[in-house]
């Protein structure tokens, strides 16, 4: 068996995150087998990160990465914002951050490069941490925004003229207002005709004539919409203009709205 000096046990501790006794232990049952080392470190770190999926996640962060053209944006969670702190993590969702930027359009799933990264973090924080979801977004024009504390994330693209000023208005817009979909026709319809039935059946039962309920019912309706198609929303700089008016003849061709937990 190869002699296991201090250095040794050192270096795979670094390389590793695990505790020194962890390292040694593994060095010892590998016969000096550095290479065996890591991979018996390995599987203990994947048994241990097993026992830790059990834990709930609610915190965590969100990452943007903005390209030529397009944007991507990811959110990991992990067990307390302690963790989400952590040097360690915030690196970790960097790295997410730069293989999302690789994706195509759309939403992705982890990759196994992502899922190692995320491997790699927990074994060296030791707290349950995942990759929750990403997106990418491409169109002629694009803009992010991000959160002072990177629990919220916005990307938008638009297609035609639109001031830079505009697309980060249009982004913190969507970050506060969190709208469902970009027109009208976005809402769930299931959702549109239960809200319908309620107001239906209060107007009704306000004695109200059939007409004059009717009537009662469509306002309702065209506020509840109008809450949550972007387009249709008042714009938070300007609340007695709609989203559709700063937007002139600019079209939203998709966004993404991330927040931890949400």
């Amino acid at each position: 068996m190869a002699e296991i000096t201090a250095s040794m046990v050192k270096a795979l501790r670094e390389e590793t995150g695990q505790g020194m006794m962890e390292c040694k232990k593994a060095l010892q049952e590998a016969g000096g087998d550095v290479e065996a080392a890591r991979d018996i470190l390995r599987k203990k770190g994947l048994v241990k990160a097993e026992k830790k999926a059990e834990r709930t996640t609610s915190e965590g962060l969100i990452g943007i990465k903005k390209l030529d053209g397009a944007a991507a944006m990811v959110e990991v969670r992990c067990e307390t914002d302690f963790c989400a702190r952590n040097d360690e993590f915030q690196a970790m969702v960097a790295r997410l951050t730069d293989l999302a930027g690789e994706q195509d359009a759309g939403t992705f799933e982890a990759t196994d490069a992502m899922k190692d990264a995320v491997q790699a973090a927990l074994a060296k924080i030791g707290e349950n941490m995942s990759f929750a979801r990403g997106v990418k977004i491409a169109a002629p024009r694009i803009g992010t925004y991000l959160h002072h504390n990177k629990k919220v994330g916005v990307v938008i693209g638009v297609e035609g003229e639109v001031a830079d000023e505009t697309l980060a208005d249009l982004c913190m817009h969507i970050a506060f207002a969190d709208p469902m979909g970009i027109t009208a026709e976005d809402v769930p319809a299931e959702m549109v005709e239960k809200e319908r039935q309620f107001a239906l059946e209060e107007a009704m039962n306000s004695g109200k004539p059939e007409e004059i309920a009717q009537k009662m019912v469509d306002g309702k309706m065209r506020k509840f919409i109008a809450a949550r198609a972007l387009i249709e929303q008042p714009f938070i700089r300007d609340d007695k203009k709609q989203v559709k008016d700063i937007l002139g003849a600019a079209k939203v061709t998709a966004f993404a709205r991330y927040a931890v937990g949400g």
